[in-house]
């Protein structure tokens, strides 16, 4: 069947509104509870439903937490109904390795009758915020999800974002979807229960997107770590917030917030980091790997790119002075750490590129890594750690050791 006016292109570029709602509380399950309940919307005269996810952690810390949430949920009768009961999911990386936690998170989901002009409150560290938010986004083609993230690497910058995955075939993040969270709300009160280990994790990201688009930022840091590292929330808090509106400013601003070209600047440091993550078993946390990425492509970056070597010693003394262990055994072996990079290729499609620095607030991308030289950087990040640790003395200043 044939017809005179049937062959046409038609190529039409369009745009989608978001808003990206964003707020930052002292108390948001206390003094602050309104901030919530102001984000959950009524839809064509209807009663919000809502339904509240909990990393066990975090309710492991705080087990009057689920009792809480069900108290100020029923003191607000009037502007929601509160869908089943509040639900607990594992925390960590856990979460995210296992598709049957999804399955569970799907099927109560349809229980309680969700819809998309429903509400699910995530709180949690940012593994639970990516697979519960992941759920969010394929039930009905994306069910409203609020997240309250409880560790400074989720306040930091997951939290901030607009992707959603959980692992799968051994790799991180490889099913997933971008979707924009209805809201996120960073409350200093949720971070209280953090131990040591986790409360530095979210300041690796912090130093990252500093390098990347803030040299004022990133001296702020460097003054401030170890007063962050014993957590003055003068000192603490404010970088969290500074780091967050870098990274919103990138999604809002940036002209790429669902990674259609073929760089992903605020993933500096992240391909050795993902590998590194998946070769520990996930022994390493997020932001520990981060900073051990973070510091490897600083060090490169110095070796081939123009950094300035003094800005690479920084970049080491600062990760250090923040708590990080840049010495990891997982890294003596290297060619494993090599695979990632085509993994890291695969998740965004097209060439390889990897964001490296010219300069603090310098990103550039490039196409390919000198793997000599990427040898060389990562010896040096091992000797720094080893010496720092004290195996030899502790180096705190001076320049980053060479070796040939």
């Amino acid at each position: 069947m044939r017809h005179a006016d049937w062959t046409a292109s038609l190529d039409v570029p369009f745009a989608v509104p978001f808003v990206h709602r964003v707020r930052f509380t002292q108390d948001v399950l206390g003094a602050d509870a309104d901030v919530l309940w102001e984000v959950l919307e009524p839809s064509e005269g209807r009663l919000p439903r809502v339904q509240f996810w909990v990393d066990e952690c975090l309710a492991a810390a705080r087990p009057d937490l689920a009792a809480r949430l069900k108290a100020l949920a029923r003191s607000r009768q009037e502007r929601l109904v509160l869908a089943g009961k509040v639900q607990v999911v594992p925390g960590g990386e856990a979460c995210k390795n296992d598709v049957h936690i999804l399955e569970r998170m799907l099927k109560v989901f349809h229980a309680a009758d969700l819809d998309r002009r429903s509400y699910v409150v995530a709180i949690g560290g940012g593994a639970v915020l990516d697979a519960v938010g992941f759920a969010a986004a394929v039930a009905h083609r994306g069910i409203r999800l609020v997240r309250l993230p409880t560790t400074t690497l989720a306040q930091a910058d997951s939290g901030i974002g607009v992707k959603n995955s959980v692992n799968l075939f051994g790799k991180k993040n490889w099913i997933g979807t971008f979707a924009v969270p209805w809201a996120v709300i960073n409350d200093a009160a949720l971070l209280e229960t953090l131990s040591a280990r986790d409360f530095r994790c979210g300041f690796a990201e912090a130093v990252k997107v500093a390098l990347l688009k803030s040299p004022a930022l990133f001296d702020e840091l460097c003054r401030a770590a170890p007063r962050i590292a014993a957590r003055d929330p003068d000192a603490a808090l404010p970088a969290i917030q500074a780091s967050a509106r870098l990274h919103l400013e990138h999604i809002t601003r940036g002209g790429d917030p669902f990674e259609m070209l073929e760089a992903r600047p605020l993933d500096f440091g992240h391909w050795s980091a993902h590998k590194l993550e998946a070769q520990t078993q996930f022994r390493l946390r997020h932001g520990e790997a981060v900073a051990l990425g973070v510091a490897i492509d600083s060090v490169y970056s110095s070796l081939v790119h123009g950094l300035p070597p003094a800005d690479a010693q920084r970049v080491l003394a600062v990760l250090a002075d923040l708590g990080f262990t840049l010495y990891e055994p997982a890294l003596d072996e290297v060619q494993p750490l090599f695979e990632g990079l085509e993994e890291f290729r695969q998740h965004l499609g097209g060439r390889l590129t990897l964001t490296m620095l010219a300069g603090v607030g310098q990103p550039i991308d490039v196409h390919g890594i000198d793997r000599r030289r990427m040898r060389q950087a990562i010896r040096e990040v091992q000797s720094y750690g080893r010496l720092r640790q004290g195996r030899g003395g502790v180096r705190r200043s001076g320049a980053v050791p060479r070796q040939a």
